[in-house]
């Protein structure tokens, strides 16, 4: 079923962008006034969490030998030639492991965490009215259809995170603009990850809720972008995944034009 398309509005993209960044702010916001809720929200998350630390850590161990493994052809450069270059992939290398591991994370902790974040989010739709046009989800067709979309957006990120580390090696560029371009990236696939759960609750899959979050792609922007520059604060996505699932359901609402207001 194609999903309507809702017009976006007519203020500046900034100040939307904006808009965005303020409804992860309002989701932490309405995740701490549920205290029952916090504990089991962190849970899933520190599983994932411990998982995702060692393997990036094990990656930065391995760094320059992964550097030096993909610049051979700078063997034979003078020192400061060939230490530039490879300093250069060790950032190009970091950079799309980041990006990886902070758009895996968030699938695999859903995953995980799919009963806890499945109650933050219907506790934030009961505060703002309830879920209109809601249909019965059974749990395991419900925890299937996550994998399968979340291991499509893996997927995605994937592919634009090939580019990204091969642009990761033009100088000034790569350590400027491309770090940019990986943020708005894994931001808009965060944004489409996180929300999954109030989309299957209406009964939408994956293409709906991307054409509903395409017609507002900057407030989409704002908060994924605010999401994951969280996630990559040592414990931010411990600490801000239960709040990001709330704000994800402020964002979804807003995006099928229901009301993002309590009362």
């Amino acid at each position: 079923m194609n999903a309507p398309r809702i017009a976006a509005p007519v203020t500046g993209a900034a100040s939307r962008f904006f808009t965005g960044v303020g409804l992860l702010l309002r989701g932490l916001g309405l995740y701490v006034r549920s205290p029952g809720l916090m504990l089991l929200g962190v849970i899933p998350a520190l599983i994932s969490g411990a998982l995702f630390v060692t393997a990036f850590a094990t990656l930065a161990y391995f760094v320059e030998d992964l550097a030096a493994l993909v610049t051979p052809f700078a063997d034979d450069w003078s020192t400061t030639a060939r230490s530039l270059v490879r300093v250069i992939a060790g950032l190009a290398f970091l950079g799309i492991g980041g990006l990886l591991a902070v758009v895996t994370f968030t699938a695999v902790t859903l995953v995980i965490g799919d009963p806890f974040y499945e109650k933050i989010s219907e506790r934030v739709e009961e505060r703002l009215g309830g879920t209109p046009g809601a249909v019965d989800v059974p749990f395991w067709p419900s925890l299937r259809r996550s994998i399968a979309d979340s291991a499509r957006l893996v997927g995605l990120s994937i592919l634009f995170g090939i580019p990204l580390f091969a642009a990761g090696f033009i100088p000034v560029v790569g350590q400027t603009v491309v770090p940019v371009i990986g943020a708005a990236v894994g931001g808009w696939l965060l944004a489409v990850e996180l929300v999954g759960a109030p989309f299957y609750r209406r009964g939408m899959r994956l293409p709906e809720r991307r054409a509903h979050l395409k017609a507002d792609r900057p407030t989409t922007l704002g908060f994924g972008v605010a999401v994951f520059v969280c996630f990559l604060i040592p414990l931010g996505a411990v600490l801000v995944m239960p709040a990001a699932v709330a704000g994800a359901t402020l964002l979804a609402r807003r995006s099928l034009g229901q009301s993002v207001t309590e009362g």
